[in-house]
């Protein structure tokens, strides 16, 4: 029995990069062994062990045989006769297939170390495209690693354009797309991810929502950068420099799709984009079965982005219908959600990112106005069910009017 720690690890360690999760190979054992040496098993399909005390994945090296599509479709084969190097040939990516032992010694049969030096992604064999999960995955990488100049080698990028083309796409489950693109969006430049799908071919196949807004124009006024798809991947790229949670970006990914559905004799102006988009935020959301916080932010976002924009020309009735669209009183940190994906549409645009966005302190202090209302008086007066609610709406309004008429703005 030889085990070796592999992948990740060991190309962040080459990287200088830390290490957080740690996969091992054990080499020349047989399940029987592993169970008597205490491991337990976790794998469905193969078999994986977690380690009795670290609680790490310890899997037996095994070989991959493609039997049917998408991302589930193979056999797989795992017994002591099967090599190190016949283990990390099925894997993704060269920089993701090297071991190494317990004294850090390199085992590297297709070049990861030089691929790692050259900064390429480079697939390891042709039977990467036998599995189309793979595309989302080296887009992901292309993300992560961007900042440190990684690209994708050619005939890589030519095998995820050929797997696009082949409807292979198509049969991923909903829950492993949405974990890649999930993942991909928290990287430090997730625009890259969008990128590297839209020139392989897989973004119209993914999403044609987000690919039909390339080459749609807007005011150039407004948009210096003109073009709707690098618009979005401007707003995209803000928000990772913000630091943004997950819901922020895949709003931001999905704020503009309504701008797709634009006649070109009505370009660059879309009238009515805001709420055009909203079928098509909900059939992505629906699509990738978004986590709900992501799925109800993008389509609030989608609906109201505009009016975060022309906030201190709203009128005090209009925004007390926005607070009350968000249900600020008791998800106060939806509508910091909202204020925030808003921002980052205003710094996404070319020559703009350090604008300031006078807008989101103004519509905090709406909030904080409309919060300020008491109830209790308006029970002791003797208010209650319907006539309640109208008079809190009554003196959330009246706030809301002196509000802005003292704020400075």
């Amino acid at each position: 029995m030889r085990i070796y720690k592999v992948g990740g690890a060991v190309r962040d360690r080459l990287l200088g990069k830390p290490v957080t999760d740690i996969d091992w190979v054990v080499v020349g054992a047989t399940t029987e062994e592993m169970l008597a040496k205490g491991f337990r098993p976790v794998g469905l399909d193969f078999p994986v062990f977690l380690h009795p005390k670290s609680g790490e994945e310890y899997a037996l090296a095994r070989t991959e045989r493609k039997s049917g599509r998408g991302y589930g479709g193979f056999t797989f084969h795992a017994s002591p006769e099967v090599t190190l190097e016949e283990d990390l040939i099925r894997r993704d990516l060269t920089i993701n297939a090297m071991a190494e032992d317990d004294q850090q010694n390199l085992t590297d049969p297709y070049h990861g170390q030089r691929d790692l030096e050259a900064r390429l992604l480079r697939h390891v064999s042709p039977a990467f495209a036998e599995d189309p999960l793979r595309v989302l995955r080296v887009a992901r990488f292309a993300a992560r690693y961007a900042a440190l100049g990684f690209t994708v080698a050619p005939k890589t990028l030519e095998l995820m354009r050929q797997l696009s083309e082949s409807g292979e796409l198509q049969a991923l489950t909903a829950e492993r797309s949405w974990k890649e693109i999930s993942r991909a969006l928290m990287e430090d430049q997730p625009q890259v991810f969008i990128e590297v799908l839209r020139a392989c071919g897989a973004l119209k196949e993914l999403m044609p929502e987000v690919d039909a807004l390339f080459g749609v124009p807007q005011p150039q006024a407004h948009h210096p950068e003109i073009d709707t798809g690098a618009h979005t991947l401007s707003v995209l790229e803000q928000a990772a420099r913000h630091k943004q949670p997950l819901t922020v970006r895949w709003a931001c990914l999905l704020h503009d799709l309504g701008k797709g559905l634009t006649p070109e004799e009505e370009w660059p102006r879309h009238i009515a984009h805001e709420f055009k988009g909203l079928k098509l935020i909900k059939a992505v959301n629906e699509r990738f079965k978004a986590p709900k916080d992501c799925q109800e932010l993008a389509l609030l976002v989608g609906e109201y982005h505009t009016h975060s924009h022309r906030a201190l020309e709203l009128k005090p009735s209009t925004l007390l219908e926005l607070l009350q669209s968000f249900d600020v009183y008791r998800r106060p940190q939806r509508f910091e959600e909202f204020i925030a994906a808003c921002e980052m549409d205003a710094r996404g645009r070319k020559g703009l990112e350090q604008r300031s966005y006078p807008q989101a302190d103004y519509l905090r202090g709406a909030a904080t106005a409309a919060r300020s209302v008491a109830v209790q008086p308006l029970l002791e007066k003797g208010f209650k069910g319907p006539e309640l609610g109208e008079a809190i709406k009554r003196e959330r309004l009246k706030a809301l009017k002196a509000y802005k008429e003292t704020a400075s703005f």
